[in-house]
């Protein structure tokens, strides 16, 4: 069973940045794409961003797209989300997730492992 454990997050003010991390609990097979997915209060859970499992292809939702980036370090079993410029609107609880796929993709239902989340507020 892989476990994934997501930390970084916090109590930051508009414009600040955060780097979420994200622990996997062993080595996923070689060719899994790793997510980033966030789920506000009152929400359901959206896509973020996502990185193939080579770390040479990334996507990423309209929404964070120029703020946000991801990243990956196998060495360290671990994927990585710097986000800078944070609004109010990027308040939410932030999963790291673990893809069936090799290629990365924003779909919900290509993730099979799932971490517990950290959450992200930011006020205005």
């Amino acid at each position: 069973q892989v476990q994934l454990q997501a930390s970084g997050g916090g109590l930051v003010q508009t414009g600040d940045s955060l780097r979420l991390s994200c622990a996997i609990s062993k080595r996923t097979g070689s060719n899994n794409a790793l997510g980033w997915f966030r789920q506000a209060p009152g929400k359901g859970r959206e896509f973020v961003a996502a990185i193939n499992w080579r770390g040479g292809g990334t996507r990423y939702d309209y929404s964070v797209e120029g703020r946000f980036t991801i990243s990956r370090d196998d060495a360290k079993s671990s994927v990585y989300l710097q986000m800078n410029d944070l609004r109010p609107e990027d308040t939410a609880l932030y999963y790291c997730a673990v893809s069936r796929y090799s290629t990365s993709t924003s779909l919900q239902e290509n993730y099979i492992y799932w971490g517990r989340g950290t959450q992200v507020t930011v006020s205005s």
